[in-house]
């Protein structure tokens, strides 16, 4: 079921897409901080800030690659989204004329649901978690014929995202390994397919949201917990089956992190770069504050820093 799609989405077919999209989105910038200044040992930690992206977060680049090469019926796009999704096709819709309606669960942050308003798009607020709001989406579209953009099982949507992975690998040549916080897995999945074994690609995931941590662990995509302070963003009921595919052949761990550290991470990357992140934004740099990652002595770490769709009086 997944090997097809999966052969889709590699190294050519992403670099091809990304001369589609690129004068659409932004290529973010890349910082180098040394690790001490983060209370951390060893060498320095290299930063993507993708959360400089359009809408706040990576998910512009796979918005623009659906609505770009997919045709768009009169009953226009549609999502279903724990609000970062969401803002990104409202965004990518409204730039390229098309109607958007958007679906999330009542645990979206305001922060996200205001964003989502602001791009003019119908926006529905029902429902306890993801998976609800992606019920109301296919109900949708299959009574309207509105274009339904998934967050991550969807070739496309992958396309978009390894585009990260490009830039990562062009503006960082002697990365070593690349932290990545996981969802549903539509932008690991696209940077791994990206980076191939050129980078050791590790994902990171809330302990209560174990999705690509059980899946691994199966064999095969499972139902996990979908719960914890980043609830909104990286808690789907199980990852998708496409980037699975890649997942058990290019990424090297799957490993998981406390709320706690996750909250630690917001507030050092705001008291030490002033950089306000959403939970999971933060989460890949709490894999190293936590120690549940440990670099050996010469390995060069990159760090996706790669939503902000939060209020930074909540730090």
């Amino acid at each position: 079921m997944t090997a097809a799609p999966a052969k889709e989405i590699n190294r050519e077919t992403i670099a091809k897409n990304y001369q589609l999209i690129r004068s659409h989105v932004r290529r973010t910038p890349v910082a180098e901080i040394a690790a001490e200044d983060l209370g951390l040992l060893g060498l320095p930690i290299t930063f993507k800030l993708e959360f400089l992206q359009h809408t706040g977060s990576f998910k512009a680049r796979g918005a623009f690659t659906n609505l770009l090469t997919r045709p768009v019926p009169a009953a226009g796009v549609t999502a279903a989204s724990g609000g970062n999704h969401g803002a990104a096709v409202a965004f990518a819709a409204g730039k390229l004329g098309h109607k958007a309606r958007i679906f999330v669960p009542k645990i979206s942050s305001p922060a996200k649901i205001e964003r989502i308003r602001s791009y003019g798009a119908e926006l529905v607020v029902e429902g306890e978690r993801y998976d609800d709001a992606l019920a109301l989406c296919d109900k949708h579209a299959t009574e309207t014929g509105a274009l339904k953009v998934h967050a991550f099982e969807q070739v496309e949507t992958l396309l978009g995202q390894g585009s990260v992975g490009l830039e990562f690998e062009e503006q960082a040549p002697r990365l070593g390994t690349l932290l990545v916080a996981t969802g549903g897995g539509g932008l690991i999945g696209g940077i791994a397919a990206f980076v191939e074994d050129r980078i050791k690609v590790v994902s990171v995931e809330p302990e209560l949201a174990p999705t690509l941590h059980d899946a691994l662990k199966a064999g095969k995509p499972v139902d996990a917990p979908a719960g914890g302070v980043a609830a909104d963003s990286l808690a789907p009921r199980r990852v998708g089956d496409i980037m699975f595919g890649i997942a058990q052949r290019y990424i090297k761990d799957a490993i998981l992190v406390p709320d706690e550290a996750i909250k630690q991470a917001q507030a050092l990357l705001w008291d030490r770069l002033r950089v306000v992140a959403e939970p999971g934004g933060a989460a890949a740099l709490a894999a190293l504050l936590s120690g549940r990652y440990a670099p050996g002595p010469k390995e060069r770490v990159g760090v996706l820093l790669c939503g902000a769709n939060t209020t930074a009086v909540s730090l």
